[in-house]
């Protein structure tokens, strides 16, 4: 259900909310592109999520006869570090025809172009994991991560994955660790704080997670903790393989990227009188300490992201 938790209905788009997985599986029911944002914005859907919901949310707009780039800045405006926002907005602001059935067509060429892109990027990734790899991977990869899992089967080669809790809202104990023992993967889940500790103790074959956004100096922003396993993975000559359909061309350095802040309140397990919580919700992982990023069009150093760009469309 993850990889189709975001459905157009004849008079709504259905969020699958992800807060209460996987014990309870209760869809959202958005009415409005206004309604759309303020899922996103509430965290109903996550990693990929927010690029289908945004899709969506724009054929609304559509429906109800609203202006339709007012209507994809209150979408882009719900969660700025990940662009996923950005890039579904602009999918059908560049259609000509902005009829209900020409942003439909739009949409559903836009969805499709992600997977087919997905796709690719895990070809590439699972040419890089040697036969009987230990993966170790952070919060939730999502149509990214089944797809690896396809590739590496389609290999032939053997793999187990071990996943961190990602508090606080724990993504990878609700969404990553069950699916992947839905699908048959070997599954391991450890608590955020022990990653480190498995790769000194070789029990780590590589470091792979999503990105949210690449800069086009080889910058990894990701889900906040992937910094501190990426500095253990290079420490102990752990590769780490940080997947994403293609670096972002408006973001030159990572003082370009806007790192969200969610309620401190969050992180309180306990709330203790005179203690503050602080959640900073994405980190940024510097070039030196990222052995490749894949992407779409195949495996990129870190410095070479650029060249992503000398050959085919631009604005991927």
């Amino acid at each position: 259900m993850i990889e189709h938790s975001v459905r157009l209905t004849a008079d709504a788009v259905l969020i699958l909310d992800r807060r209460k997985l996987p014990l309870e599986r209760e869809w959202v029911r958005c009415e409005t592109v206004a309604d759309v944002a303020q899922a996103i914005k509430d965290m109903v859907t996550q990693s990929s999520g927010p690029y289908f919901a945004a899709l969506y949310g724009m054929v609304l707009a559509a429906r109800a006869g609203e202006d339709l780039e007012a209507a994809g800045q209150v979408l882009v405006n719900t969660r700025r570090t990940n662009n996923h926002l950005r890039k579904a907005v602009h999918c059908v602001l560049s259609t000509s025809d902005r009829s209900v059935a020409g942003v439909l067509a739009a949409a559903e060429a836009g969805d499709e172009l992600y997977r087919a892109r997905s796709r690719a990027l895990a070809e590439a990734a699972a040419s890089l994991l040697p036969d009987g790899a230990r993966v170790l991977t952070h919060c939730w990869a999502d149509i990214y991560l089944i797809e690896l899992v396809v590739s590496l089967r389609k290999t032939g080669k053997d793999f187990s994955f071990t996943c961190t809790e990602t508090r606080p809202y724990l993504q990878g104990a609700r969404l990553t660790a069950p699916t992947l023992a839905e699908m048959g993967v070997d599954t391991t889940l450890v608590t955020d704080g022990m990653g480190a500790a498995l790769i000194a103790d070789g029990r780590v074959d590589a470091l792979v997670t999503a990105a949210d956004r690449v800069t086009m100096d080889g910058h990894v922003i990701n889900k906040v903790g992937t910094l501190g396993l990426a500095a253990a993975a290079h420490a102990f000559d752990v590769p780490f393989h940080a997947l994403v359909q293609a670096p972002d061309q408006d973001a030159p350095s990572a003082e370009s990227v806007p790192i969200e802040y969610r309620s401190g309140e969050d992180v309180l397990s306990y709330k203790v009188s005179g203690v503050r919580g602080v959640y900073p919700a994405f980190d940024i992982t510097p070039p030196r300490l990222v052995t490749t990023v894949v992407t779409d069009r195949g495996a990129f150093a870190p410095a070479d992201v650029h060249s992503y760009y000398e050959e085919g469309e631009q604005n991927q």
